[in-house]
């Protein structure tokens, strides 16, 4: 798996609000912080600086743009939790997450039909 710069929760949290809003003006992204997430200026400045340097963002003419998309930092965080926790076992990874609880036909339904989406083609 290609190393990638991981999010902890608070720069998660932060990412939410950037994906939700971008592009956005810095002004308005400090707002939002504040008021989704109790933080002051100061911080917000600091996270917006360190995900640029991590390449999630870029901040041009105080308007704050997404690099990478949500749904390729959900598959980064991921593959990297199956890989570190399950020694990238996607069978281990299900058996644990589903821990004894059952799950709807509809649920199964759509898990076999990714699956099938998924599977190498033998050549």
């Amino acid at each position: 798996m290609m190393e990638y710069a991981r999010l902890c929760d608070s720069d998660y949290r932060f990412m939410c609000i950037v994906w939700e809003n971008a592009p956005v003006n810095s002004g308005e992204l400090v707002r939002l912080c504040q008021e989704e997430l109790g933080w002051k200026k100061s911080t917000t400045y600091t996270v917006i600086k360190k995900l640029c340097e991590k390449g999630y963002i870029q901040n041009d003419d105080a308007t704050v743009r997404v690099l990478i998309p949500k749904d390729q930092a959900q598959t980064n965080e991921s593959t990297y939790f199956v890989e570190r926790t399950f020694d990238g076992s996607l069978p281990s990874f299900v058996a644990a997450f589903l821990g004894g609880r059952t799950i709807t036909e509809e649920e199964a339904k759509q898990l076999r039909k990714m699956i099938r989406e998924h599977v190498e083609k033998e050549s």
